[in-house]
């Protein structure tokens, strides 16, 4: 098929430029850096966004996060259109020769796509300036975990780039290349993350009776967290509960004073949530007290459920269709249980977040997070062309 990208009219553009696209985004990815410690690239990032004529370059946001701010040849509004810049603390296993060279981390989540596509895209937009208003790029460190796009928000992103709406994008290896997925609502979910201890009298293997059974009480209340979502949450509503962690002792004989489990509790409803958390206390401190022990919660609220705002998912459906064509945009599936960051955004201003496929026949298409997973670098001008497409949408010329 061919490219469904060059069908706007910056078609020749980005086509110029897709190479460059390409060696950037592949360079980030050899060189990938972990939540809050991108400093190499962001300080590529605003070195560019200089080069390239930018009217306001602001870095240190979050610790390393950059923004810059092009104005059109038109007074108008300001939008903001965001990447994520952080790789994933894990090996690479892919035999790419952009493989990274730094160990323990690797760009498994295609954020090196995303960061090059939208400086490509600020180089074309400095270039022309054909638009009414402003435009923000938001490149946002620490989306893997660290909540980077919670930290820019508190430390006054909408102060310093007073954006009137927030486009996110996010490639998916799962879905084929060529088609978006613009969901109204809930397209990612909240994550809260637990840790509960259970503490009491350790006590030899051979003398139980002489102690708690940290280990038996954490056992039993790793099923019975298992209940909640069938029977606290209601049938209409969605939660998923995983522990992941459990900790005892280191020895076979001993019967610790503490057991420790751990993991996260997703959701698309606050109100899920609040019930969620509250019956997770209330079943560690009944099966704790039933072993003759004590339990130490700790419930930490982590990322908001990412929620599209109804208007602006029909202008994204609507500039996406043009781009690919109305056939290629789904516009209902099932939302992902995954989380993401770009929810501190949309809880402050209406906006986006929109899936673009990048699965192609006779490549790799591993799914983001696995060892071998690459950028499609096919898509670039997919991704170019729909941030430029939502100017061109948002703010025309008169």
């Amino acid at each position: 098929m061919s490219d469904p990208a060059l069908t706007t009219r910056h078609r020749n553009r980005i086509a110029d430029l897709h190479g460059d696209i390409t060696a950037w985004r592949r360079d980030l990815h050899m060189h990938p850096e972990i939540g809050f410690e991108e400093t190499r690239t962001a300080a590529i990032v605003a070195e560019k966004l200089k080069a390239f004529g930018l009217d306001q370059i602001i870095t240190g946001m979050a610790t390393t996060g950059v923004v810059g701010i092009i104005k059109g040849s038109q007074p108008g509004p300001m939008i903001g259109l965001r990447a994520d810049m952080d790789a994933l603390p894990m090996q690479e296993h892919g035999d790419v020769e952009w493989k990274s060279l730094n160990p323990g981390k690797m760009h498994a989540c295609g954020h090196d796509g995303h960061t090059a596509m939208l400086l490509g895209t600020a180089q074309i937009l400095a270039e022309t300036r054909d638009f009414a208003g402003s435009v923000a790029v938001i490149f946002q460190p620490a989306e893997e975990g660290g909540g980077g796009g919670g930290v820019m928000v508190r430390e006054g992103l909408f102060n310093q780039a007073d954006c009137q709406s927030v486009w996110g994008l996010h490639n998916m290896p799962t879905i084929p290349y060529g088609q978006f997925f613009a969901l109204t609502g809930p397209i990612m979910a909240g994550i809260d993350y637990f840790d509960i201890t259970i503490r009491g009298q350790g006590t030899h293997a051979g003398t139980p009776h002489l102690g708690a059974d940290t280990v038996l009480a954490a056992a039993h209340l790793v099923t019975a967290i298992q209940s909640v979502p069938g029977r606290t949450v209601s049938p209409h509503e969605t939660a998923t509960i995983g522990v992941s962690m459990f900790k005892g002792s280191e020895a076979y004989v001993v019967m610790p004073d503490e057991a420790t489990i751990g993991g996260s509790v997703r959701y698309f409803d606050m109100a899920t949530r609040d019930a969620a958390e509250a019956r997770i206390r209330l079943l560690a401190n009944g099966i704790a007290a039933g072993f003759d022990a004590e339990a130490v919660v700790d419930y930490r609220k982590n990322y908001p459920p990412t929620i599209n705002h109804a208007a602006e998912t029909d202008m994204a459906a609507e500039v996406a269709g043009a781009l690919v064509g109305a056939d290629m945009v789904e516009r209902e599936a099932e939302p992902s249980m995954a989380g993401e960051d770009f929810s501190f955004m949309l809880n402050e201003r209406p906006g986006n977040y929109i899936w673009m496929g990048t699965g192609q026949p006779g490549r790799n298409n591993a799914m983001v997070h696995a060892p071998d997973y690459d950028f499609n670098d096919n898509a670039i001008p997919l991704g170019v062309g729909y941030w430029l497409g939502l100017v061109d949408r948002l703010l025309p010329t008169t």
